[in-house]
């Protein structure tokens, strides 16, 4: 890493707010509407922005999932400059660990009350950032392509504007139970295999 970088990254370690404040100060903005209102949904957004199929600017992403306006990455010692600094570390995380040693890549996820692991809320993060640029993950939206499956393991997690099944009614019965409940361990090899599928179109279009 080269000095600058280093610095820049300091710099950001430094001004950012610590995660479990974040994670409070999301919640406590949940009328401005931010696209995620705990660690796991924000950690899910941010994985897709790092795999998915384009590069955005920051304040575009950013800019929805804490709902803040876009001036506030021009004034340095306010809470949403902390927030967007906590945002874009974990950004970095993400993305230095899909791009060095995928194998570690760990989603946040939460709990549910029995103790099992809760990958809704991270799935319902991930599919937000899928809205910001919808049409440019149409070829894993079409069921025809093989690797559509990349995102069954997310989509069967999340609902859509009405609390239905984002992938229609699930089948009844104990395998299908059974399935959901032990689905979240595909979600980081998806994750990678979905930043190496969109990594040829993603970097032409950014040249």
């Amino acid at each position: 890493m080269s000095r600058r970088r280093r610095s820049s990254s300091s710099s950001m370690a430094a001004a950012a707010m610590p995660l479990d404040e974040l994670e409070r100060w999301l919640q406590a903005r949940a009328e401005q509407h931010p696209a995620a209102t705990s660690l796991p949904m924000l950690d899910g957004y941010v994985a897709a922005i790092v795999a998915g199929p384009v590069s955005m600017s920051p304040p575009d992403w950013i800019c929805p999932l804490l709902a803040i306006d876009a001036d506030a990455f021009n004034h340095g010692g306010t809470p949403e400059f902390a927030a967007i600094s906590a945002v874009a570390l974990r950004h970095n995380d993400i993305s230095n660990v899909l791009s060095t040693a995928p194998h570690r890549f760990a989603p946040v996820h939460g709990r549910k009350p029995n103790g099992d692991i809760d990958a809704r809320p991270w799935c319902k993060g991930f599919h937000a950032a899928m809205q910001l640029r919808l049409s440019a993950w149409a070829p894993l939206l079409d069921i025809s392509n093989i690797n559509h499956g990349l995102l069954l393991p997310i989509l069967l997690h999340c609902v859509d504007d009405r609390g239905c099944p984002l992938l229609g009614p699930p089948r009844k019965g104990p395998q299908t139970e059974e399935f959901l409940r032990n689905a979240h361990p595909d979600i980081p090899a998806v994750v990678e295999a979905m930043r190496q599928y969109w990594m040829p179109t993603r970097y032409a279009r950014a040249r």
